[in-house]
């Protein structure tokens, strides 16, 4: 009822700068943590399809074949990304031996090459879960300084009247309360998002570590029978991974 003296209304219009300060806080925290579980929930959901389309490439002829595996929406795809980076830091390795980088190992080279990648796309998974992390752990303190807050606030008036009846009481006291309702409807959704938008990470980088060793063991030990539209096209390619894997023996 809009007229409820006991109403969100009236502590809307009965609450000074403090409070609305602090609910509209609360408010702007809830939004922020509220896009950063949706935004966050969808990218999961496609990454989790793109972790299955993984298992496509290993069924691909040719390396850039099982690129193409990756191809669909647009976006940040950490297997590919992986992908990419491999096969880049096995073609610098080759092409620049004369490098620092040349006296590291090939496998070396690639397995710190693979990690780097791995941590960049960690660092892209975790990218807004600090949001949260945050709005969880103070939205309750928050929320709970507005009570105080409101309560000093109707003591202060119950002061100056000299009346403190309950009807007096109930009113400024139960509306102050309210903030730190506020406060924690705030904070649950932002941990369980955390919660579960962490777990959700933690799969697919274990996917992502599994891919990784697959493809540690494709580069250095060569790459599948290629079809004959795709030799030609990565002949040049697997000479250099052979002759770096030979000068590596000698």
């Amino acid at each position: 009822m809009p007229d409820s003296p006991y109403g969100l209304a009236s502590l809307w219009n009965g609450g000074d700068a403090v409070i609305k300060a602090v609910a509209v806080m609360l408010l702007m925290m809830s939004i922020a943590s509220w896009y950063v579980i949706v935004t966050r929930a969808w990218r999961v959901a496609r990454l989790r399809r793109a972790a299955r389309t993984a298992a496509d490439f290993w069924h691909a002829h040719s390396f850039s074949e099982g690129l193409r595996v990756f191809d669909g929406p647009t976006g940040f795809n950490p297997f590919r990304h992986l992908a990419e980076e491999g096969k880049a830091a096995i073609d610098h390795h080759v092409v620049n031996k004369e490098d620092l980088h040349g006296q590291i190992s090939l496998a070396d080279w690639l397995t710190e090459s693979l990690r780097g990648a791995i941590d960049e796309s960690a660092a892209h998974l975790q990218s807004g879960l600090s949001v949260l992390a945050s709005v969880g752990a103070t939205a309750p303190f928050i929320g709970l300084f507005g009570t105080v807050w409101g309560i000093y606030h109707a003591l202060v008036g119950i002061g100056v009247t000299g009346q403190a009846s309950i009807d007096k009481v109930a009113g400024p006291v139960g509306e102050a309360l309210i903030m730190t309702a506020f406060g924690l409807a705030v904070a649950i959704p932002a941990v369980l998002g955390y919660n579960a938008l962490t777990r959700a990470n933690k799969g697919i980088l274990g996917k992502l570590n599994r891919f990784a060793r697959q493809l540690h063991a494709y580069f250095l030990t060569g790459s599948p029978v290629a079809r004959p539209g795709d030799r030609d096209r990565d002949a040049t390619a697997t000479a250099a991974i052979r002759s770096a894997r030979t000068a590596a023996k000698a």
